[in-house]
């Protein structure tokens, strides 16, 4: 904890803006901050540039595991369309001979 720490929020400086008062402290970098250099994000008060790299964090991350998941649905989608056509075939083989060679409806009409 560094010496400008100690002191109550009141007494603290913008971090960017020494001039300007600070509003409040970042949770990720424990900078004090004014209000025009901090913003909130998923209910947390943020700096602006503890917030850029989160975000760039969460961009590489969802990068990451893009590929793979393209591979997923990709196998996903051929083995729903195998399943459609294996059962299809399962159920033309329940029909009757007749049908499949075309004497059933030369008996019935």
């Amino acid at each position: 904890m560094n010496e400008s720490s100690a002191f109550p929020i009141s007494r603290q400086r913008c971090f960017r803006h020494g001039d300007r008062e600070a509003a409040a402290r970042c949770p990720e970098c424990g900078r004090f901050f004014c209000r025009e250099c901090i913003t909130e994000h998923e209910d947390r008060v943020l700096c602006v540039a503890c917030l850029e790299s989160r975000t760039v964090r969460d961009a590489a991350s969802s990068q990451r595991f893009s590929g793979l998941k393209r591979i997923a649905q990709g196998a996903a989608g051929v083995f729903l369309t195998w399943l459609f056509f294996y059962y299809l075939g399962r159920i033309l083989l329940l029909l009757p001979t007749a049908f499949h060679e075309g004497t059933l409806w030369k008996a019935g009409g």
